[in-house]
């Protein structure tokens, strides 16, 4: 199962995806050198273990994916909490979506995934009024888009998917080293976080980079190849609405790209709660400064391109996105070495968008799996 609560839409498609996934694991095979066809003959027999470092979107999907399957996984991710850039901070003022704003489906891989989580109440559809703003005004965006949140915040989802999975908060993985067939990951402080037949990695690409640079070289030069761009992250509060006339906005022409009312999206608390984003070029200029001096000079520019707000905030806080935009995506799904069981993802894989890291994600997974199997 690859999610507990979608079952049924998992058993729809399982007996095709599995005949589908055994065929060409089966090709797969066929085209390893044999000295690695050997090892994956041999590893398809028997539970595979798995470090997976990152606990974003992409990470837990990947993850969840190889549990599902039989395999044991470990998650490592070092801040507090699940969900990466699609993180919710929660404060006495109310609740941000900081990081991720909302999704949309284009992939009809992604599209089941998404139904089950609608129909469970994990998502929603956001129905706020969006503009595209300038100094010329505000105007609606052209086109029709469905777009979608998680409910009660756009961590929802994530959470979700580490249900039941091994996770390690707030731990810094910082060397990979290879012993004998599979790997040891050592902490920040040196200290040994365990030894792994496979590992996946699942953090924005300089951080994989960098990470790899000692054990693989050549993955490492291609991540380096997928730079990302910066965000700034405002969180302000009032006390009364804002009449701005819309919920959410692509800002031109301003520190500013993006701004969102947290409270239209559906099963918020209610309060008067915006996110600002700072634009890439922006962000990528001011990136050093305290985030006090951050969050005022984003509150400024909203002032700028909405007019003189109806209420003064009564919570002012920012968040700093070192590594937020992938700028040149690379084309492969997924990083992977067959010969290393070495595997890497995200949204900088194939599309930059929430639905290109969960696929990535699933793709870092769908790669072992065709190298491993399934035990049993």
């Amino acid at each position: 199962m690859f999610l507990v609560s979608v079952v049924s839409a998992w058993k729809i498609q399982r007996s095709s995806e599995e005949r589908r996934r055994v065929m060409e694991g089966r090709k797969e095979l066929n085209r390893l050198p044999e000295a690695v066809a050997k090892r994956a003959r041999r590893l398809s027999d028997r539970q595979v273990s798995v470090a997976v470092v990152g606990a974003g979107f992409s990470g837990l999907a990947c993850a969840r994916t190889l549990v599902d399957h039989g395999h044991k996984v470990h998650v490592f991710e070092k801040s507090r909490g699940a969900g990466g850039r699609m993180s919710t901070r929660r404060t006495d003022f109310g609740s941000f979506d900081h990081g991720a704003q909302y999704f949309t489906v284009s992939d009809r891989r992604f599209a089941p995934w998404m139904n089950s989580w609608l129909q469970d109440g994990l998502v929603a559809r956001w129905n706020g009024g969006i503009v595209t703003l300038d100094a010329g005004g505000s105007q609606p965006t052209e086109g029709k888009t469905d777009r979608f949140v998680g409910v009660p915040g756009m961590s929802a989802i994530c959470r979700h998917l580490a249900v039941d999975l091994g996770v390690s908060f707030e731990t810094r993985v910082e060397k990979l080293e290879r012993r004998g067939a599979g790997w040891r990951l050592a902490a920040e402080s040196g200290a040994d976080l365990g030894h792994f037949d496979a590992v996946v990695i699942a953090v924005p690409a300089p951080q994989a980079a960098d990470l790899l640079a000692g054990t693989a070289p050549e993955m490492a030069a291609r991540a380096a190849e997928a730079p990302m761009a910066p965000c700034w992250a405002a969180m302000a509060s009032f006390s009364a609405p804002l009449e701005v006339g819309f919920d959410g906005a692509f800002v031109l022409g301003s520190p500013l790209s993006w701004v969102a009312r947290n409270a239209s999206k559906p099963g918020r608390d209610g309060r008067e709660s915006w996110v600002m984003h700072g634009s890439p070029d922006w962000s990528g200029q001011h990136l050093e400064l305290e985030e006090e001096d951050a969050a005022t000079q984003l509150l400024d520019a909203f002032r700028a391109a909405v007019g003189e707000l109806d209420s003064m905030p009564v919570h002012l806080d920012a968040h700093r996105w070192r590594f937020a935009l992938p700028q040149k995506p690379l084309p492969e799904p997924c990083l992977f070495d067959a010969n290393l069981r070495l595997a890497a993802c995200g949204d900088w894989c194939g599309g930059p968008r929430v639905e290109g890291a969960f696929l990535s994600g699933c793709a870092a997974a769908g790669r072992l799996l065709a190298l491993c199997g399934a035990p049993g």
